[in-house]
């Protein structure tokens, strides 16, 4: 790959970087997406899902999807372009995400004409808003394992069971899920991948707090839910390998793009804060563990490319996202010890402070960061699905 950026590609930039600081108000701006990756309130989240429906009037909202399916077909440079720019300008993640990232690419794969027609266009401009039901308190990283029930019931099915670490269930209009239809089919064949109105009767959200104060995730649960036939994606039973197209997006989003931007700004608080009275800076370990950082920053933004190239290609994702997901997760949480030993007690501080204006920002990642080795498919799994599918090893 050229990594030269021709006359065309950067004035793509220019209108991208101008598009944005014309629109893009204050109030909107994040320091750290990872701090929040879902609104922490009502109010934030009908500001952002506003903000994504005038992004989608621009055409700036599935920039790579299909031009059949309202994207612009974007190449991978101009993804690559567009989601730098973003982060530059320190825009929110987009309410719908979800759709956006795993729900709208996997109906272009396995949907109907019908289910294409409803649902996708509401994807792109916000109108409806996605969650993810996948984990059960019994099946997180063994997820065939799951005990959530749909009975068919000839036009419709009949949910019961429960659903957890949600993220964003509280303002989601609809789920995709995975339920078990036929319990005597081994645990992989008995799975099918629903469409699930939030709003049906019998579905019940419970938000979960964190240490840090923040409910970004919820419990679920289905009491007696009818799903319509019609919202069956995939062959009935056969909803396994439909999710694990799903997944294969997820663990490719979940790479850690933001994680460039945290150790360039905890090079900056490096300048300010001391270590046994000198700057932090003048640390040659401070140097040291910056520079490998940013180097690995640099090795997942390569991942990042190749993995976005299968998919403006039209190719099912590759083992890249496995490998993105592990990296990226671990990665953030090495970083976020790394803030403990620059920052001391100014990381576990959650309120700003003279010498650390952003201080809850790292308070957040201290509290935060181990929660995305096990988002998404643990650590241990990805390191399963690398050695089993890529390396081809035998299983353990």
């Amino acid at each position: 790959m050229d990594f030269e950026y021709t006359p065309e590609q950067e004035a793509f930039r220019a209108q991208v970087r101008r598009w944005l600081e014309e629109n893009l108000s204050d109030d909107l701006k994040v320091d750290d997406p990872s701090d929040e990756r879902v609104a922490p309130n009502r109010e934030i989240f009908e500001r952002r899902r506003a903000w994504q429906r005038r992004m989608a009037e621009a055409g700036w909202v599935g920039l790579s999807w299909p031009k059949e399916y309202g994207g612009r077909a974007a190449s991978l440079v101009e993804q690559i372009i567009f989601d730098e720019e973003y982060g530059r300008a320190r825009g929110p993640v987009l309410p719908g995400y979800s759709g956006l990232s795993m729900c709208g690419p996997t109906l272009m794969h396995w949907g109907t004409e019908e289910q294409k027609r409803r649902f996708i266009p509401r994807i792109l401009n916000g109108d409806d808003i996605w969650c993810q039901g996948y984990s059960e308190p019994g099946a997180g990283s063994d997820l065939a394992s799951l005990t959530t029930r749909a009975e068919d019931r000839g036009d419709y099915f009949i949910l019961n069971g429960q659903k957890v670490w949600t993220s964003a269930a509280q303002y989601a209009d609809w789920m995709y899920l995975l339920a078990r239809t036929d319990p005597a089919a081994p645990k992989h064949k008995g799975i099918s991948y629903l469409l699930l109105d939030m709003k049906s009767p019998g579905v019940t959200v419970r938000p979960l707090v964190l240490m840090n104060g923040h409910a970004h995730f919820n419990e679920v649960f289905f009491d007696n839910v009818e799903v319509p036939k019609q919202n069956l994606v995939g062959p009935l039973n056969g909803g396994w390998t439909v999710g694990m197209t799903t997944l294969a997006y997820e663990r490719g989003m979940a790479g850690g793009g933001g994680h460039a931007s945290q150790v360039r700004r905890l090079a900056e608080l490096a300048h300010r804060v001391t270590i046994n009275g000198r700057p932090a800076w003048e640390q040659q370990w401070v140097r040291q563990r910056l520079a490998a950082f940013l180097i690995e920053c640099e090795a997942a933004h390569l991942t990042r490319l190749r993995n976005l190239s299968r998919r403006l290609k039209g190719l099912a994702p590759g083992p890249e996202g496995s490998m993105l997901k592990l990296f990226g997760s671990e990665l953030g949480v090495r970083i976020a010890q790394f803030s403990t030993e620059l920052l001391g007690a100014y990381a576990t501080l959650n309120q700003p402070a003279e010498t650390v204006p952003d201080a809850p920002r790292w308070y957040n990642r201290v509290l935060s960061s181990r929660q995305y080795t096990i988002a998404g498919g643990t650590s241990e799994i990805q390191h399963n699905i690398i050695g089993e599918r890529v390396l081809g090893l035998p299983k353990g």
